[in-house]
């Protein structure tokens, strides 16, 4: 049995956060450094994220189990996806991320489950940013105007602020709404211009069935999918892929998830992971495309900083 050290014990306390504590106990920077070192410890074997629990609740509705364990805490993701709950008016998604010592068991704190997500989603994008592009980006389009948009919009604002932001929806008039909507969002945003700059950072934010994005791959430009989470879903073409260095955040995840990199029948030996891009840097005059499933480990990282940020560490 392992030894406890008693500066272990802590109170019984439980701490419930919700979406709007959570997000100020997740600050953007400190949640990419914190990902960052968790990507290392994923591939070292050091944090233990097994494949996601998929229990169907019914109309097109899941829940979703998802745990991690690491030497210091474990979490489990518990998050339930309501697809007609909008018609209603209320958000699609719920969920909790519980936090304990794993030393002890005992629970640290709860975090909402959403917003963890959001925000982690976003700081691995930003990760990508940092390792696979060789300068700050100037021009980014955001393919899409859901949730993960806007958490990608307050990613680049707190990043980097100096980046011209631009976004692409169906239509020209979803794309002002979003804006208008979410100019406090990030100071240089606009709608896709009829004459666009080149983009050093293109991200997919869609749960579209067919890709959204498929153009030639171009040296400078980094291509980052986010919204293809299923199978059958498709954001990225096959020319973008086929023709780019690949990397996924979670290779064996994407595996069974990346729908775009399964349609485009991509040679996974190519597939590099996010642990990898961190040890190796990326060639500079190579075109890139860097694919975001997601794996628990990121809300583990993420509850490292809430704890650090809340004096709970």
């Amino acid at each position: 049995m392992q030894d406890i050290d008693p500066a272990a014990i802590r109170s019984s306390k439980l701490i419930v956060y919700d979406r709007e504590q959570t997000a100020a106990v997740l600050d953007f920077a400190a949640l990419v450094d914190a990902i960052a070192t968790a990507a290392g410890e994923l591939e070292a074997g050091a944090i233990r994220s097994p494949e996601r629990l998929v229990v169907p609740l019914g109309a097109g509705a899941v829940m979703l189990s998802m745990p991690a364990a690491a030497p210091d805490i474990a979490i489990h993701k518990l998050v339930n996806v309501h697809p007609r709950n909008p018609g209603i008016g209320l958000p699609a998604i719920h969920g909790a991320v519980t936090v304990c010592d794993t030393a002890t068991g005992q629970v640290r704190c709860v975090l909402d489950g959403p917003e963890v997500t959001g925000r982690r989603t976003a700081a691995v994008s930003m990760l990508a940013i940092r390792r696979l592009l060789p300068h700050a980006p100037r021009h980014v389009l955001l393919v899409g105007t859901g949730v993960q948009a806007r958490y990608h919009a307050q990613a680049l604002q707190a990043l980097h602020p100096q980046a011209q932001v631009w976004v692409r929806a169906r239509t020209q008039d979803a794309a002002m709404r979003f804006c208008d909507a979410h100019r406090a969002l990030h100071s240089r945003m606009q709608p896709l211009a009829a004459d666009p700059p080149a983009m050093d950072v293109v991200i997919t934010l869609t749960t579209s069935l067919e890709p959204v994005y498929d153009e030639t791959p171009r040296p400078g430009c980094l291509v980052i999918g986010v919204g293809a989470f299923r199978p059958e879903m498709a954001e990225l073409g096959a020319t973008t892929l086929h023709g780019s260095d690949l990397y996924a955040d979670d290779p064996p995840g994407a595996r069974h998830e990346a729908g775009d990199l399964l349609r485009a029948g991509v040679d996974w030996s190519r597939v590099r992971s996010l642990g990898d891009s961190l040890r190796t840097p990326a060639d500079p005059v190579r075109p890139a495309v860097f694919k975001s499933v997601g794996t628990a480990a990121w809300d583990l990282a993420a509850a490292r900083v809430a704890l650090r940020c809340a004096g709970l560490a």
